[in-house]
């Protein structure tokens, strides 16, 4: 038999850990990204560098593989509904134009009946003027962003001549809750109620960049069920396949609310390499090449700790690691202010 090959669209760290998990499974991994330098190139069999757009480099690639998924969401939905007409692509791109649309997203968990934050669609300045009781909140644009790209906070009306928002985009106003704490919850649905779900991951940001997360979270029973329930609820609706992570928010009377659905492999869930049997990239592609699904162990508690900028240099510098310390360089070239470098877990 012949050895499965399991195309990527992206190339960053996540698409790095997905290609070194499938290098597990004896699954051959070929990345396409428009980015000639991107990390992933380091990691997989074959790298193919096009524009997402370029017609004949996208039928290229699709002839070379068995099935094609992606590591961020906001791949253009035409390159993957193309792609689908050839091959198997997984998660749906459906599914991805739905979750690229903030409004659309914030329908969608609305009409399951889980809670979100107060939000309101906002196509000019002047719509924001009557929204008083929606501040303080935070103006997102309704695609593209993430990281705290493409987000403005905005305590009261003054601040907003201030802020030059660029208008030609359409933004999603959304009223901040009280936070008390953020966690994640990491699921891989492998068909109809067949699933592995990650128990809930607490998350600290900084700059509104994920810094730190950890297991167990520091949160009540009644969180911990209701937070798996509401992402198994989200996964069978989307009849997704593969790794999906659910973001929610809790507030200061440990009421939940769902912040984002990521569709793809999560930052959060770093640390599922290391604590756990199977991690959330291996049984992504478990899921999306149908192999065969292995129940989840948790085997550590565990901290993961972003490494920032110039925060890689000292651990590039062979800093020496416990045995518990697990470090990864993403092995990007040029060190940046803001920029995920590697991760380092602990575990606990």
């Amino acid at each position: 038999m012949s050895q499965v090959v399991l195309g990527i669209l992206g190339g960053g760290q996540l698409g790095s850990m997905m290609a070194v998990a499938a290098k597990k499974l004896n699954i051959k991994t070929i990345i396409y990204c428009d980015d000639s330098d991107a990390p992933s190139k380091n990691f997989c069999e074959e790298f193919i560098f096009a524009k997402y757009n370029d017609k004949n480099k996208i039928n290229e690639f699709a002839q070379k593989v068995n099935f094609i998924t992606f590591e961020f969401e906001n791949i253009p939905y035409e390159t993957l509904n193309e792609l689908s007409k050839i091959k198997t692509v997984l998660p749906k791109p459906s599914i991805n134009r739905l979750i690229q649309h903030r409004l659309a997203e914030k329908d969608f968990v609305n009409k399951l009946n889980l809670r979100t934050t107060r939000y309101v669609h906002i196509e000019n300045e002047k719509e924001l003027e009557p929204l008083e009781d929606f501040l303080p909140g935070i103006l997102k644009t309704t695609t593209m962003g993430y990281d705290g790209k493409g987000q403005y906070p905005i305590n009261n009306l003054e601040q907003i001549s201030k802020l030059k928002i660029d208008f030609s985009k359409t933004y999603i106003l959304e009223k901040l809750v009280k936070l008390k704490k953020e966690i994640s919850v990491i699921i891989t649905r492998f068909g109809n109620n067949k699933y592995e779900i990650y128990e809930p991951i607490e998350n600290i940001h900084e700059d509104q960049i994920l810094k730190y997360s950890k297991i167990p979270a520091d949160i009540n029973d009644k969180l911990f069920y209701q937070s798996k329930e509401w992402a198994i609820q989200i996964a069978e609706e989307l009849k997704f396949i593969g790794t999906l992570c659910v973001e929610f928010f809790i507030d200061r009377n440990n009421n939940l609310y769902v912040n984002e659905i990521a569709p793809r492999v999560h930052n959060s869930g770093h640390l599922t390499i290391n604590a756990y049997n199977i991690s959330q990239f291996e049984n992504h592609v478990r899921a999306v090449c149908g192999l065969k699904q292995i129940p989840l162990k948790k085997i550590s508690n565990a901290e993961m700790e972003n490494l920032i900028g110039n925060q890689i240099i000292p651990y590039r510098q062979n800093l020496q690691l416990n045995n518990n310390q697990f470090f990864f360089d993403y092995l990007k070239k040029e060190v940046k202010e803001k920029r995920k470098m590697g991760h380092l877990t602990t575990l606990k």
